[in-house]
């Protein structure tokens, strides 16, 4: 299905060859006068200085082409050459009715790729903390998005489970519980199936680790070896391992939960160790790699270039590998297994010359084919009020579980104060809306952006927060509910062209749900729902998902809007009550279908 600016464009295309001027003059944008008109087109603004002649006088002609065509209520030319462009309902109407009769309402992916999406990068054994919010929620937005457009995404959540931190864990485990077979060394037998530790054990006995490493030499050495020992395939600390795996990876699974998060893999970063000899052989027979002060590297520096870049480091003087090394060897996995044509990595933004050295060795190497897309979505930090990196009361890390907790909490409150329900239902339902006011108020800022976490104002059932969103979903599915107790059918009609102003502005949003996305400036409230297939397609290309949450927002208002003005329900004629009741099914169906790419839902009642 074609985007309603392709359609539009396309008229004025054939406007302005009819008039003997060139097609590419005919391209029509989302207004920025929203008071004056929809659309409009400049193109006679350009053909003055390629035709030498006035542009207002270009305008008229393609204007005066346009003056029978039925897809437009007026078409304007104003000085200095402008032409304002609005649409007519009877076509408005038809095109929402195509709209909710297409698959994924019009959204359509001409050439669907095969994408690996890398987000979460949890580390086992230590517990997760806001720290790894915005990687899980924005990475799992795309994911979704990627879906949504028919692609094939496969999702890793890449654990960090190898290195120094193993060893820690071993060793200190040794100083609590010496007598456990794994420290045993006569002991040939079968290793218990049990973990000798809950997670909450685990989680605490990490960081007692890491602190003791920094002022015990002894320890540290000691732990040295013991990773030493596991990495060459030593058993016991193979058992114990597997262990910290199996109670780690449970634990985060429950957690990712808890944030409609998930994963089609649970690889890390053990999974690429196999690969790293022959990675390191191969740069090195490909004279790509060379040492320098002890280490080996590789340069990745291009002539275009506008800085100087450092070379990747692939191997320590000490013959350890690095971050950059495994990430390099994982993509040999992904290439062997999944054969991608595009790579997404979401992370902090402060990893960008990580993985621009990654990539490059990627592509230099030929580990990847020169023209696969590989991609760094890079965010900012999540602050304070006081604008700093969000922290626990006492100045500590917070753990991801106690933010829920807390944003639940406000909800839950701010529910509780109309009374209206149960306390069950008050907390089932604030466990829903809280995670759509932590998902939308992370997501609604661009990614690249640090933003302040304010609870209160993104738990606010009003202006443009999560649960004003699911709040407009519920008014919708409340009166839809009305109308079939009524013992009618929602959607079986047709959607009418518009009657009032706010329907138009409604109808106009729906319509124009891919118009927005390619314009920079704000939209007002015209054509929103129809918008729906070019906003989509172009938060998917950008990977934007708060460019969805911006017309959420507007497409709220505008339902809003109609809401107020219209008497929905009470309305006697009953063929315009049916094309009130089909565009707001339309509505609601799309709004839970952004929503659901968000990664939240919404509830029955609030």
């Amino acid at each position: 299905m074609k985007k309603l600016l392709e359609l539009i464009t396309e008229e004025f295309e054939k406007a302005f060859e009819k008039n003997e001027y060139d097609k590419k003059l005919g391209k029509v944008v989302v207004s920025n006068r929203p008071d004056l008109c929809q659309y409009q087109c400049n193109g006679a603004m350009a053909g003055a200085k390629l035709y030498h002649k006035a542009p207002i006088m270009i305008a008229n002609q393609v204007v005066e082409s346009l003056q029978d065509n039925e897809m437009f209520e007026s078409v304007e030319a104003v000085m200095p050459g402008f032409i304002n462009i609005k649409l007519n309902s009877e076509f408005v109407a038809k095109y929402l009715n195509d709209m909710k009769e297409a698959d994924k309402y019009g959204c359509e992916n001409k050439a669907p790729e095969t994408i690996v999406i890398d987000y979460g990068g949890a580390n086992v054994a230590k517990p997760l903390h806001v720290g790894h919010l915005r990687s899980a929620v924005i990475g799992e937005s795309v994911k979704r998005i990627e879906r949504f457009m028919g692609n094939k995404v496969i999702s890793d959540v890449h654990l960090g489970d190898w290195g120094l931190q193993m060893g820690l864990i071993i060793t200190e485990l040794e100083c609590r519980k010496p007598d456990l077979v794994y420290f045993d060394e006569s002991y040939t037998g079968e290793y218990p199936e049990e973990a000798p530790f809950t997670i909450s054990e685990l989680e605490e006995i990490y960081p007692c680790a890491s602190a003791k490493s920094k002022v015990d030499e002894e320890f540290k050495e000691k732990a040295h070896q013991a990773t030493l020992k596991l990495q060459s395939g030593y058993a016991p600390y193979t058992a114990i391992w597997k262990h910290i795996m199996k109670v780690s990876v449970e634990d985060l699974k429950k957690n990712y939960g808890n944030l409609n998060v998930d994963f089609d893999l649970w690889k890390g970063e053990s999974d690429a160790q196999p690969y790293i000899p022959g990675l390191i052989q191969d740069l090195i027979d490909k004279k790509l790699a060379y040492e320098s002060q002890g280490a080996l590297v590789v340069d990745i520096s291009k002539e275009d270039d506008t800085k100087e870049l450092p070379p990747c480091i692939v191997r320590k003087s000490d013959g350890a590998a690095l971050y950059a090394t495994s990430d390099l060897a994982t993509i040999i996995q992904r290439e062997q297994d999944y054969k991608p044509n595009h790579y997404i990595y979401v992370a902090d933004k402060r990893q960008e010359l990580h993985f621009t050295q990654v990539f490059r060795v990627s592509k230099k190497a030929n580990i990847v084919d020169e023209n696969t897309k590989m991609e760094f979505l890079g965010f900012g930090t999540m602050n304070g009020k006081d604008g700093k990196p969000f922290k626990t009361r006492d100045g500590g890390v917070m753990r991801l579980e106690s933010l829920i907790a807390q944003i639940n909490k406000a909800v839950y409150d701010k529910i509780m104060e109309n009374r209206t329900v149960s306390e069950e239902e008050a907390n089932n339902t604030a466990k829903i809306v809280g995670l759509a006011a932590l998902k939308y108020g992370d997501l609604s800022n661009q990614a690249s952006k640090d933003y302040i976490f304010d609870i209160d104002r993104f738990a606010s059932f009003e202006g443009n927060t999560g649960p004003y969103i699911l709040y407009t979903i519920v008014r919708i599915k409340s009166i839809l509910n009305k109308y079939k107790e009524a013992g009618k059918e929602a959607g079986t009609a047709a959607i009418l062209p518009a009657h009032s102003e706010s329907e138009k502005a409604l109808m106009l949003e729906l319509t124009r749900f891919n118009a927005m996305m390619e314009n920079a400036y704000e939209e007002t409230a015209p054509h929103k729902v129809a918008k729906f297939n070019e906003i989509i397609e172009n938060a998917a290309e950008e990977l934007a998902p708060h460019k969805i949450c911006s017309y959420v927002y507007d497409l709220s208002n505008a339902f809003n809007r109609f809401y107020h003005e219209t008497k929905i329900l009470a309305e006697e004629d009953q063929t315009k009550k049916a094309g009130y009741i089909a565009l707001i099914n339309l509505t609601i169906n799309v709004l839970e279908q952004c929503i659901d790419l968000l990664g939240f839902s919404a509830p029955d009642r609030m």
